[in-house]
């Protein structure tokens, strides 16, 4: 991967293709995850795709310290201008599809269009529970050992996921409890202190998918209800359920992959980036 030093940093990132540019922002723990879409015709025959790994993921570096969502998404930003891109549109997957939201809040200009994958939002009925959940998480994660503690994370996001995952990404998981430290100290923290909610995604003028697994549903309610309040919440949503899929969507098989490439392209090619006057 080529290497970029922004906001005192470094980032590992990779471009793949021509055309308008696409960005990939990935969620915790699995910094790869995109890697299945990027070979997907519908994509990779029309777009110039960008994914990179954010601070403290892999070979991307950090500063000491908890990190806010604010910061993820200038560091999102700052990539962009070294690779000279005005506007892309911006794919983010959980914990990223908060990071994509949080770009387009600060810097608007920058986003013509968002996908959101069941972004990990703190947000109605489910709230308290779900943040309550990440800080027992955290808790168990210091008190270790930590391989358990990514299974069972995982786990309940994506049901018997190991032997798929392991084919997949060959040693995603192994690196996934490498990145854990990332994952529960740097940047939760900062994800529990971000606030979001009707106020804010009101504000978001951009065309926005909004994607569900249509098998999320059966793992935790929280996964319907913020799919639900983003259509409701957003000025220009629309929604899209991936079939025979749970929280990690394209990730889980070829099908999932194929089909989320295809809803990600077709979104794309209808709210197309203006080119120069």
């Amino acid at each position: 991967m080529e290497k970029a030093v922004v906001n005192g940093i470094t980032l590992e990132y990779e471009v793949s293709g021509s055309g308008e540019p696409v960005v990939f922002i990935h969620g915790a723990l699995i910094a790869d995850s995109f890697r299945p879409l990027l070979a997907e015709p519908s994509l990779a025959h029309g777009y110039r795709l960008i994914t990179y790994r954010r601070r403290g993921y892999m070979g991307s570096s950090h500063k000491p310290g908890t990190v806010s969502i604010a910061r993820q998404a200038t560091d999102c930003r700052a990539l962009l201008r070294h690779l000279d891109v005005e506007q892309a549109h911006i794919i983010g997957h959980s914990l990223g599809g908060c990071i994509a939201l949080q770009l387009a809040l600060g810097d608007p200009e920058v986003v013509h269009s968002l996908a959101l994958l069941e972004p990990a939002l703190i947000v109605g009925a489910s709230a308290q529970s779900y943040r309550d959940s990440l800080v027992r998480g955290q808790q168990r994660y210091r008190e270790g050992p930590a391989a358990v503690i990514v299974d069972d994370f995982l786990q309940a996001r994506w049901p018997g996921y190991r032997a798929v995952l392991d084919r997949i990404l060959p040693g995603a998981f192994v690196q996934a409890v490498t990145d854990a430290a990332t994952s529960f100290e740097l940047e939760l923290p900062g994800w529990l202190d971000w606030s979001f909610g009707e106020a804010e995604a009101r504000r978001i003028t951009q065309p926005v998918l909004a994607v569900l697994g249509s098998e999320s549903v059966a793992l935790s309610p929280r996964f319907e209800e913020t799919y639900r309040l983003l259509l409701d919440w957003l000025p220009h949503a629309e929604g899209f359920v991936l079939p025979g899929a749970t929280h990690f969507l394209h990730l889980e098989n070829q099908a999932a992959a194929r089909g989320m490439a295809e809803a990600l392209a077709d979104f794309c090619s209808r709210h197309p980036i203006p080119g120069p006057v």
